[in-house]
């Protein structure tokens, strides 16, 4: 009897190191693919580089937009795995400075991107997906309206015009409307 308790002891043990080894497998592989740079990766990088920017800016719908010039330099950090980009210029007359973060969610199989910049104190995320047809990844994201306070939806549509030229255009929905509010030209600096 004391044979079989400990044959039975010994095969559960046994088991139980298999399952706990195969989940261990199971975990170690998942994280590999989460971890590990892919083909998106390599598209976000190849805007790499320094790149001038057209900026127009709308206050209110209707209105003509405000034009400011600025440049960025994008480079993958991280080991690849995102891409940040540094933006300086001028904006409504005075200097400005913005740093996005661009990323690729391997597991949720969405883009990420967030935004700071000197013309606020607040962090701007969004989520987006990639649109094939245009070219382009759809954002989606909150906002501080920095006059009341509270969060607005935001949306933004980064388009991928060519090796050299990409385009960013925002909008903003107050009061159930949505407006544009911003467009940026990139073009890549030769």
């Amino acid at each position: 009897m004391k044979k079989l308790t400990l044959s039975v002891m010994a095969l559960l043990f046994f088991a139980v190191t298999v399952r706990v080894s195969a989940q261990d497998d199971a975990m170690m592989k998942a994280w590999q693919s989460y971890m590990t740079p892919g083909d998106i990766h390599k598209m976000i990088a190849k805007s790499d580089g320094k790149w001038n920017s057209e900026v127009s800016m709308w206050m209110v719908p209707g209105a003509p937009p405000t034009k400011s010039k600025s440049v960025c330099e994008n480079t993958m950090v991280l080991g690849g795995r995102y891409q940040q980009s540094i933006h300086k210029g001028t904006m409504m007359g005075m200097p400005f400075e913005g740093i996005s973060l661009l990323g690729y969610d391997n597991a949720k199989k969405i883009f990420l991107s967030t935004w700071i910049d000197n013309m606020g104190t607040g962090i701007m995320q969004m989520e987006g997906t990639w649109d094939e047809a245009t070219n382009s990844i759809n954002f989606k994201g909150k906002s501080v309206d920095p006059t009341t306070g509270k969060d607005i939806d935001i949306r933004e549509v980064f388009k991928l015009v060519d090796d050299n030229n990409q385009t960013m255009e925002m909008y903003c929905t107050t009061d159930g409307k949505e407006m544009k509010t911003m467009e940026i030209k990139f073009s890549r600096q030769k």
